[in-house]
């Protein structure tokens, strides 16, 4: 049994990274937090993350076992948090022995089923060994991204000395992002970096990430991209993994 409660814009972000990928989603439930991993049906993209007990306002565990795992349908966790005002808090509880969550906000209370976890699959983190880094505000990524969605269905991301490029070209048409000096907030380069991504997978994933959050890219030329950055003070932490397009 969980009991918790947590602040309603931290819960519409972590419910809105996650669903960049997927509708239903499994949670490992422990006393030091929430654990998930799960892969979009394409496979595709990944998306690993750990929402420690710090991220909620009350977290209570009461389980004999050290972990329980429940699926939860994230398209009716949005149709709660849409019940919610700026600044309320959510109150949950999950029982996995009655299959069910209830919410609570203020007055209103909602109960629905939970899925059978059982059918969700958990992927495994890929072991990748990636030479180079780019850390940036994802402010910068979603500008970038915003300007290549009406050219191109892919995104080049370059990286090369000092200098981090976002990049597209369309039939007629191109775009880029290049940031330099202040605008980086830290870069490793091992030699020129460059691959090539789905654009609606990166696009997806930025744009529900808040502005001021800080972003690692860890790059291969030709290798899967990860995407590291923190939610909730740095109580949840993010790991995106996104296959490259092979020029």
């Amino acid at each position: 049994m969980l009991s918790a409660e947590i602040k309603t814009e931290n819960l519409k972000t972590i419910v809105n990274v996650i669903s960049t990928l997927i509708d239903e989603v499994k949670f490992t439930i422990s006393r030091e937090g929430m654990v998930l991993k799960a892969v979009d049906p394409a496979h595709v993209a990944m998306i690993e993350m750990d929402i420690g007990s710090g991220a909620f306002d009350k977290y209570s565990y009461d389980s004999e076992e050290d972990f329980f795992d429940i699926g939860m349908d994230l398209e009716k966790i949005k149709a709660i948090i849409k019940l919610a005002s700026l600044g309320d808090a959510i109150k949950l509880s999950m029982d996995p022995k009655t299959g069910k969550a209830v919410f609570s906000i203020g007055t209103i209370t909602r109960s629905m089923n939970l899925v059978d976890a059982s059918g969700i699959m958990t992927p495994k983190v890929p072991n990748l060994n990636l030479s180079s880094n780019v850390t940036v505000m994802a402010e910068y990524l979603q500008k970038g991204v915003r300007a290549a969605e009406s050219i191109s269905d892919h995104i080049a991301i370059d990286l090369n000395g000092n200098e981090f490029r976002l990049s597209c070209s369309g039939d007629t048409d191109d775009a880029r992002l290049e940031l330099s000096g202040d605008e980086i907030l830290s870069i490793e380069v091992a030699g020129p970096i460059r691959s090539l991504f789905p654009l609606d997978y990166f696009s997806n994933l930025i744009k529900a990430v808040p502005a001021s959050t800080e972003v690692t890219l860890e790059l291969e030329t030709n290798n899967p991209v990860r995407l590291r950055f923190t939610l909730a003070d740095g109580n949840v932490s993010v790991a995106y993994f996104l296959a490259p397009r092979i020029e």
